[in-house]
């Protein structure tokens, strides 16, 4: 990467993390990349993907295979808190995940390609909308357009706090939880607080089904039976003192290793709260929001990127326990050799979502050359 294009991607990630958009909303993110893409020539440019998805092909002069790079446009509806002469100018929006940084890799790639395109074969850049709510991914794959990329390899990173600066963690096989979120509601009937005998409250229900969901997954080893359940939020009635409540609410996070093992946990899950709200006489709805399936690298993919990592003097490091947080990028894998690498933002790097982060420019170069160099393995 020569000073030039680091500085200029250095330039356009400052940018992009003062303009933070959220999950579906990311129309400003997406024209500029687009944008940006065509002026660093790339052959073919769709738009609208999956909401406001964005791909970039890049033709070889031979017939071969497609290598696609993924990254994300979405930022997060968090409070920025810093001093950075760059901080978010959106209230109560920031990029605090990093999805500014990866963009900016993804063009660096571009504007590699520019200068030197793959001797066969076609690469695909994928700049994808909404991850921070699950459904991206799976939108962008269900666009009809997306046959006209056919990817039979992807790539994809996420900065890792903890992990040491530039260092790469890598899994064969389960790399992110499945997980999502399980919103359940109970109806009764409302009364007088001077009679509740006369109403169906809600309040048994909900106290009785807040230990027994959290019993059906306790979290332990990342093993292939792995299952934790977390109450995030529970709501009972209304903030009165006259009134014996009628409605309940709880928001439960429920998280697995495999997509197997989601389906036990959300069929017990089900049982249980219908079971409780028949006992309650209560009727009982369920629905469900934030939903990743699980992410699993495949494993010629991931030796691919070991040898990428190796040609940049990137230290890799394999391992067997997957990331207990969730990603969308799970849903590339299902029709091509998928793999997503941890790349570390610094062992005392603030962690993600918090109000206080921020993307490593010192990963933008690292990132470009490990992509770039899984591309000239498949490619030339």
């Amino acid at each position: 990467m020569t000073p030039d294009h680091l500085a200029r991607l250095t330039q356009l990630r400052h940018e992009l993390h003062q303009q933070p958009e959220l999950s579906g909303q990311e129309q400003a993110t997406a024209a500029r990349m687009a944008n940006e893409l065509r002026h660093a020539g790339a052959d073919r440019v769709l738009t609208g993907l999956g909401g406001h998805g964005v791909a970039a092909i890049f033709d070889g002069s031979q017939s071969g295979p497609c290598v696609a790079i993924r990254c994300e446009l979405d930022g997060l509806p968090i409070q920025e808190l810093s001093d950075l002469p760059y901080q978010s100018q959106l209230p109560g929006k920031g990029h605090l995940c990093g999805h500014d940084g990866h963009i900016a890799m993804v063009l660096g790639v571009a504007l590699a390609l520019q200068q030197q395109r793959p001797i066969r074969g076609r690469v695909a850049l994928i700049f994808q909308p909404a991850e921070e709510t699950g459904q991206g991914a799976k939108a962008f794959r269900a666009d009809l357009r997306f046959a006209k990329i056919a990817p039979d390899y992807v790539f994809s990173l996420h900065n890792l706090p903890g992990l040491a600066l530039g260092r790469v963690e890598l899994c064969k096989g389960p790399a992110n939880c499945a997980s999502r979120g399980m919103r359940i509601g109970l109806a009764g009937k409302t009364s007088h607080a001077a009679a509740p005998q006369d109403g169906v409250s809600p309040a048994d229900a909900v106290s009785a089904l807040i230990p027994r969901l959290t019993g059906l997954g306790t979290g332990g080893d990342l093993s292939e039976d792995y299952a934790l359940t977390t109450i995030t939020h529970a709501r009972l009635g209304e903030r009165t003192f006259g009134v014996a409540p009628g409605q309940g609410e709880l928001w439960v996070t429920l998280r697995t290793v495999s997509d197997q093992r989601m389906d036990k946990l959300v069929s017990d899950a089900e049982a249980l709260v219908q079971k409780v709200a028949r006992s309650e006489g209560l009727s009982a709805s369920i629905n469900y929001e934030d939903v990743f399936d699980a992410c699993t690298n495949h494993a010629d993919a991931v030796d691919i990127l070991c040898h990428a990592c190796a040609t940049q003097n990137v230290t890799c490091d394999l391992t067997d326990q997957p990331q207990r947080f969730s990603e969308d990028f799970g849903q590339f894998g299902k029709d091509a050799k998928a793999a997503m690498f941890w790349l570390g933002s610094g062992r005392d790097h603030p962690q993600l979502h918090n109000p206080d982060y921020d993307f490593p420019d010192a990963l933008i170069p690292v990132g470009t050359g490990i992509f770039l160099n899984a591309i000239r393995q498949i490619l030339g």
